[in-house]
């Protein structure tokens, strides 16, 4: 019986990676998408053609009160696409990318900020934990700036994500006694589209960040999906309640 991943924001970045190393790893995927339909189509197709099972389910993680419906869906879609009543893995990953500087942040981004990374997660995996198999994994998404910090407008986002750190080391108490593991994964610098895509494509930004790196380079999104993989795929069990900081060394 294969294992199952549940991704959200599994259709572009870090999520899609995510499902492709997964899916290279033996791992098929249930992949949410907030707008981007066709690019959550070509994610499955990918994983398909790597010889595993996906399939795309529609999902704003902001939108609360729609979690309990999400997950009838997600329970008719584990009885028909796998014969199951549960799933393996959940990856919170989805995630919005707003930035100011705290003098011009204002109330309305702050509260999607946390509504998103904080409150989206919370009550999610609140609903989900019924259908995480025992002996699952969890991982949640932060960032390395809740470590390092850096110049540029990101107070409010990394505060959010430093709440869902200390999130997952309560969760981890929590789901120990099924067996199950609540982890966090906090990438460095990693070129994809977030914030407009200005560490994919401003060479300057890149080449500053890649100079803060112990490895000398920007990472990409197959260096996380890399490390999710090892974290799902191998003997990882004992490892619950830790930050995991994928960033090449920056900033050391």
């Amino acid at each position: 019986m294969p294992e199952i991943a549940l991704i959200t924001g599994g259709n572009r970045g870090l999520g899609r990676a995510s499902a492709l190393a997964l899916a290279e790893a033996g791992i098929d995927s249930i992949i949410t998408y907030r707008n981007g339909a066709a690019e959550a189509a070509d994610v499955a197709d990918a994983v398909k053609q790597a010889g595993r099972t996906a399939v795309a389910l529609r999902l704003d993680t902001r939108e609360v009160g729609t979690f309990d419906a999400f997950a009838a869906e997600v329970r008719e879609t584990l009885r028909t696409t796998w014969n199951r009543d549960t799933f393996d893995h959940l990856l919170n990953n989805a995630g919005v990318g707003l930035g100011a500087p705290i003098a011009d942040t204002t109330v309305a981004a702050f509260d999607e900020l946390l509504g998103v990374h904080l409150r989206g997660v919370f009550f999610l995996t609140q609903k989900l934990l019924p259908l995480i198999a025992d002996g699952g994994r969890i991982v949640n998404f932060s960032t390395g700036l809740t470590r390092f910090g850096a110049d540029g407008p990101w107070a409010a986002y990394a505060a959010a994500k430093g709440a869902v750190e200390v999130f997952t080391r309560y969760l981890a108490r929590e789901v120990g006694p099924r067996g199950i593991t609540a982890n966090v994964v906090a990438p460095g610098p990693i070129g994809t589209d977030f914030a407009g895509g200005i560490l994919r494509d401003d060479e300057n930004v890149r080449a500053h960040l890649a100079a803060q790196a112990a490895m000398g380079r920007m990472g990409r999104p197959e260096d996380v999906g890399g490390a999710i993989a090892a974290l799902l795929t191998g003997r990882t069990g004992w490892i619950t309640g830790q930050r995991i900081e994928v960033s090449g060394g920056t900033q050391l």
